[in-house]
């Protein structure tokens, strides 16, 4: 039941070359920081990374692009990541965008063990090139299937050591689907607190989901792009 890890360095031991990772987050809301530090430390490479983005140049994902850890990108949006759009256009970075819906969709799909489903996402574009078509009620759907990742590197506000974890405001995005759908679920929670510390009623995701979990440290919660009303 005590899934309390020490760190991060501890919490990502076993990821290696070539596997499929999960990162939570939406921009640079709910990042695993501590988890992408510590997996840039290790140098492991030739990594399929799935999430909703790839971070900025020096932050998030970003910095393990800089390093060229990451062979494959699976994302939604991609536009803030200069190093991203050099090596994506040179070749060097394999990219599988997906309409952001499906993406999330997806990812819900390996955690509920749904191996495939249709959709309207994407017809009649690229992102259908290949996939099977069906009609519904004379609506073109089609089929996307299931993402799942050997590692799930997510980000919560508060958690316990069995695990248990609630997630605050914009960072309950894909952080919830993404612990679900990894083979191995890794937790950093800003808050860490002892099991009964956690209204049953409010947990996001619970233990049963998650193999490790520890409390993170240094969180700079950066802003991805800050607009501000002029002087007046």
């Amino acid at each position: 039941m005590n899934k309390l890890v020490k760190d991060a360095k501890e919490g990502i031991e076993g990821i290696k070359d070539g596997m499929t990772l999960m990162l939570g987050g939406f921009g640079l809301c709910g990042i695993p920081e501590n988890c992408i530090s510590a997996l840039v430390d290790t140098g492991v490479k030739d990594l399929t990374c799935i999430s909703n983005n790839a971070g900025v140049d020096d932050f998030g994902i970003g910095l393990m692009l800089q390093r060229t850890q990451v062979k494959k990108m699976i994302s939604s949006y991609v536009g803030e990541n200069d190093e991203f759009e050099r090596q994506m256009l040179s070749g060097d970075l394999e990219v599988d965008l997906i309409p952001q819906g499906s993406l999330a969709e997806r990812c819900r799909a390996g955690g509920a063990g749904i191996p495939a489903f249709f959709t309207p996402a994407g017809y009649g574009t690229e992102v259908a090139n290949g996939k099977e078509v069906r009609y519904f009620d004379g609506k073109p759907y089609i089929l996307e299937s299931a993402l799942q990742a050997d590692y799930a590197l997510v980000k919560a506000w508060k958690g316990d050591r069995y695990g248990n974890i609630i997630f605050k405001g914009t960072a309950r995005n894909f952080n919830p689907v993404m612990a679900m759908a990894g083979k191995i679920t890794v937790v950093e929670v800003e808050e860490l607190v002892e099991p009964g510390g956690l209204d049953p009623n409010f947990i996001h995701i619970p233990g049963v989901f998650v193999q490790r979990i520890f409390q993170g440290t240094g969180y700079e919660k950066r802003i991805e792009q800050r607009t501000t009303r002029p002087k007046a």
